[in-house]
């Protein structure tokens, strides 16, 4: 039986939560985020909580994944979420200029993306080489942090791309390594 179900979820004081049919809707200081939720659980408001219960056998397996949702939804809105990626390598950099993003990365050419109207990109003050992507959707940082990750991927032999902050790569030895 689901532990993580059975905790009611606290609404705090500048955040709204309104159920329509199978949708809950959470509204806060930094945005809004949906979710619909299974026919199988229901979700209630009662005394500034949310409270999440499973109707039959097979809202067991959605009863704590719904309520996993929710929580992680009230936490979004009133705090955000944020992922830092780190760029290793002589002449590698990160620009941002406005809602668009200028990497130097090695090739001949800067590569430009631009950045999502629902996030935000944003260098770090103190170190060059950090850039922070932060939202309200966690699924929509984690892709957009991959999407730029994936244009240089860190290289085992000398560490040069781009890897999330606090990442560990393997290192290899090289040719030398071998004897």
């Amino acid at each position: 039986m689901s532990r993580i179900g059975k905790l009611p979820v606290v609404i705090p004081e500048k955040v709204e939560v309104k159920i329509t049919w199978n949708t809950v809707e959470v509204k806060g200081e930094k945005g809004t985020l949906s979710f619909d939720f299974s026919k199988t659980v229901a979700v209630n408001v009662e005394d500034g909580n949310v409270i999440v219960t499973k109707l039959d056998d097979a809202g067991k397996a959605l009863w704590g994944t719904t309520r996993a949702v929710i929580a992680n939804m009230v936490e979004w809105v009133s705090n955000g979420y944020k992922k830092s990626l780190e760029i290793n390598g002589v002449g590698y950099k990160f620009e941002v200029q406005g809602k668009k993003l200028i990497l130097s990365i090695g090739y001949s050419h800067k590569v430009e993306m631009e950045v999502p109207s629902d996030l935000s990109a944003a260098m770090d003050e103190k170190a060059k080489n950090v850039l922070h992507i932060s939202g309200i959707d966690k699924q929509r940082v984690g892709q957009f942090a991959s999407k730029i990750k994936a244009k240089k991927k860190p290289e085992p032999y000398k560490g040069k791309g781009i890897k999330y902050l606090g990442e560990h790569v393997r290192r290899k030895a090289g040719k030398t390594g071998a004897k």
